[in-house]
């Protein structure tokens, strides 16, 4: 039995000027999105009430009242919106 490769055993050379373009638009987007997310991660690291949240909803026993909670009281986004709003003032 004799195996053939008939592929290229060699990719073909990119053109070296390409990489040196400005970044695209998807690029910037995404970089964007990044530092977007990157701000939005320190700004609640420092926040005091996401601090308390947090050590509220890590605490075991409160890990108990999370699994027990029913989905009978659903909420629509713009009365949560509003909650939300009159909370952080």
């Amino acid at each position: 039995m004799k195996i053939t490769t008939i592929a290229n055993p060699t990719p073909p050379a990119r053109d070296a000027s390409a990489g040196l373009s400005a970044p695209s638009a998807e690029s910037r987007r995404i970089s964007d999105d990044v530092a977007q997310a990157r701000h939005t991660a320190m700004s609640a690291l420092t926040n005091d009430r996401f601090r308390v949240m947090l050590e509220q909803i890590s605490d075991p026993s409160a890990s108990g009242a999370l699994a027990t909670m029913r989905g009978d009281n659903v909420v629509d986004f713009q009365s949560a919106q509003s909650s939300y709003a009159d909370n952080s003032e």
